[in-house]
């Protein structure tokens, strides 16, 4: 199995996951020419996906969806009440009918060779979901987009090899910065967006001795750097009340307008 982030930012994401026989993608919030790119450096064609998960209906998760999908014709996994959102959503168009795959948070499902395990998360969205994707005794999650994490959220992570986890916004920058205070409270809020910090303490929760990597994703152009998301997380994950130090993992940023490197598991 692989994990690779075509693209992951506050301005559009879009993930692999896949193995030899089952292409996924987690969102499709990027134009349909990038993930056609995306996937070509893949060597893979948008026909020969096995399907899109959708974690929920906001522009930049189904930005590229509704032209991906008019070419392609791929299923599209997501909850019954993301769906609705995507399908009024007047930037993504009219959808063929017949693609629709409602799922349920906390109800498994399979797709070729891979186990899809979708658990619910707190953001301002109609019935959002994070997905933790297996196969092959590998698994590996994409968990972005949640203002908060509970013990629900650690269970959903434990026993990974990899993890994309959002690391959205450095506090401090986002209190000082630009953004009016009605954005800058829905972001801080229970059901915005991750912070460095609390992407570092939940990173924490879930390492153990065969962990492989981390990708930060979602990272805020406004209110974070690369370099800045990589150090507080593991200065986080060194402070915590864990047995690993920052530096024992391979921790890496994935880029909003690059592929990131591929990570096998």
């Amino acid at each position: 199995m692989r994990l690779v982030s075509i693209a992951s930012g506050s301005s559009g994401n879009c993930i692999y996951v896949g193995t030899e026989h089952t292409h996924l993608l987690i969102d499709a919030g990027i134009s349909a020419k990038r993930i056609e790119c995306g996937l070509c450096e893949l060597g893979i064609k948008g026909s020969e996906l096995s399907g899109i998960l959708i974690t929920h209906e906001h522009s930049d998760h189904i930005g590229g969806l509704g032209v991906f999908s008019r070419k392609n014709e791929v299923p599209i996994y997501t909850t019954r009440e993301t769906y609705e959102g995507i399908r009024s959503a007047k930037t993504v168009g009219e959808l063929p009918e017949g693609l629709h795959r409602e799922i349920f948070p906390d109800v498994d499902f399979s797709i070729g060779d891979m186990r899809i395990s979708p658990f619910s998360i707190d953001h301002d969205a109609a019935n959002p979901c994070a997905f933790r994707v297996g196969s092959g005794g590998s698994s590996a999650a994409v968990v972005t987009d949640l203002g908060n994490y509970s013990q629900y959220t650690i269970n959903h992570l434990q026993g990974l090899d990899a993890v994309l986890l959002e690391a959205n916004h450095d506090v401090h920058m986002l209190e000082a910065g630009p953004y009016p205070y009605y954005l800058k409270k829905r972001i801080m809020g229970n059901r915005g967006h991750l912070s460095n910090d609390s992407a570092g303490r939940l990173l924490g929760e879930v390492l153990h001795d065969k962990f492989k990597k981390a990708l930060l994703g979602h990272l805020s152009k406004e209110n974070n750097y690369a370099d800045l998301a990589y150090e507080t997380v593991r200065l986080e994950v060194t402070m915590g009340e864990n047995a690993y130090r920052g530096t024992d993992f391979d921790i890496a940023v994935a880029d909003r307008s690059r592929m990131s490197e591929i990570v096998y598991l």
